[in-house]
């Protein structure tokens, strides 16, 4: 079977078998979802954190429509060979970010920052970060000045936990190739995802409803109903459609403001999502199309090769160096991924013998064992000292003339 030799983003996939021909415009759709988040970071995009949507859509996509060839095929799933791929495909280089950051970090950083990275690392490694985030009380929207370097990995956290959950709900309502009951439960799953959104919904501070799984399913999982399209080429207005499309994408990232455009959590980000995995599943049927071509072009497909460590890696330069310009810190974040990919990633993921079977899972244990000692091994710094005189000061209350 052909596989894909695309390059990862927060919301793609990577090598796998049971796939179609690799499809260029997607890598494209991979460049323009990571160049939405650079430019949001950047604070030129007040909509691209929506390229996060983007990835999450076409994650859901390409997923599907791999566990569902697979499940044709072969009239199963092989959730070990699929977590196999999954992990070959992302832990070398978010091992690679987590150790290397959190030493310069140690090294470099205020106290603060490297108190919240080393109470945030475990998190990262167990794909809960999203949720320790929660329990924090960090707000997604508070992105400017001092922050946590890892606190961007909320959405490869999200991903993560779909890619566990998901292949076994596949294995039991595609067996057979049952593509209809996927699409059924996809469909009723995604409405009741935008109804925990709606219903949970904080005007003053979206958090929850952005970073939350259960209120974030839809998104991949509109990307998953796409992919149980029976899979046939595009009629002749594929072309109109998908520049409507593109429109209306491209506008909705223009006006959202993230935390004000309160509409995007009463149903926004839903139609964003639809959009996104239409944008997608037409790109795939009708890839001689005006806006497939366009996005096929070569210099956006190389960006989305590197997007996933891109993603990995421009929110710690952009913490750690606040004062240097947008643009360098950008090329810089560029510059990293491409070292990412090409020393690190393709070479465990298309070379490395040792990284299969047995000896794949031997190592699997060992760099979680020794990710698991980093945490502990690096020491803390000592909590910031507090005046006892002030605690004296506010125990006895407000002296007389003293502010009440």
């Amino acid at each position: 079977m052909p596989r894909t030799g695309s390059g990862h983003g927060p919301g793609t996939v990577g090598a796998m078998t049971f796939v179609r021909a690799h499809l260029p415009a997607l890598d494209g759709v991979r460049g323009v979802a990571i160049l939405g988040v650079l430019l949001f970071h950047s604070g030129v995009l007040p909509g691209g954190f929506l390229g996060v949507d983007l990835f999450f859509a076409l994650s859901g996509y390409l997923i599907t429509g791999q566990l569902l060839r697979e499940a044709g095929t072969t009239g199963t799933v092989s959730l070990v060979a699929f977590w196999g791929r999954r992990i070959r495909r992302l832990l070398p280089a978010l091992v690679v970010l987590l150790t290397v950051v959190t030493v310069l970090v140690r090294l470099v950083a205020p106290p603060d920052v490297v108190r919240t990275t080393l109470a945030d690392g475990p998190w990262v490694q167990a794909n809960l970060v999203n949720w320790h985030l929660l329990a924090e009380s960090s707000s997604y929207w508070d992105r400017f000045g001092p922050g946590r370097v890892f606190e961007h990995l909320w959405s490869i956290a999200v991903e993560e936990q779909f890619y566990l959950a998901w292949p076994v709900l596949l294995l039991v309502l595609a067996r057979g190739a049952r593509r209809r009951r996927v699409a059924v439960f996809a469909a009723l799953a995604s409405v009741a995802s935008l109804a925990l959104m709606v219903a949970l919904a904080d005007p003053a501070d979206p958090t929850r409803v952005y970073t939350g799984t259960d209120t974030r399913a839809f998104s991949l999982l509109l990307g998953a109903l796409v992919a149980t399209w029976p899979v046939r080429e595009a009629g002749r207005r594929a072309g109109a459609v998908l520049l409507l499309l593109v429109a209306g994408l491209g506008a909705v990232w223009v006006l959202a403001d993230g935390v004000r455009a309160t509409w995007l959590f009463e149903g926004g980000l839903f139609a964003h999502s639809l959009a996104s995995a239409l944008l997608i599943g037409l790109c795939a049927r009708a890839p001689h199309t005006l806006v497939a071509r366009a996005l096929a072009w070569r210099p956006l497909r190389w960006t989305g090769e590197i997007s996933y460590s891109l993603y990995l890696w421009h929110w710690p330069v952009f913490v750690l160096f606040p004062a240097q310009p947008a643009v360098v810190l950008c090329v810089v974040s560029a510059g990293l991924a491409a070292l990412s990919k090409y020393l690190v990633e393709d070479p465990v993921r298309f070379h490395a013998k040792w990284a299969r079977g047995r000896a794949g899972a031997a190592a699997f244990a060992a760099v979680m064992t020794g990710l698991a000692l980093l945490w502990v091994v690096l020491p803390a710094p000592a909590p910031p000292p507090v005046e006892v005189t002030e605690l004296g000061t506010f125990a006895a209350g407000p002296t007389p003339g003293s502010p009440g």
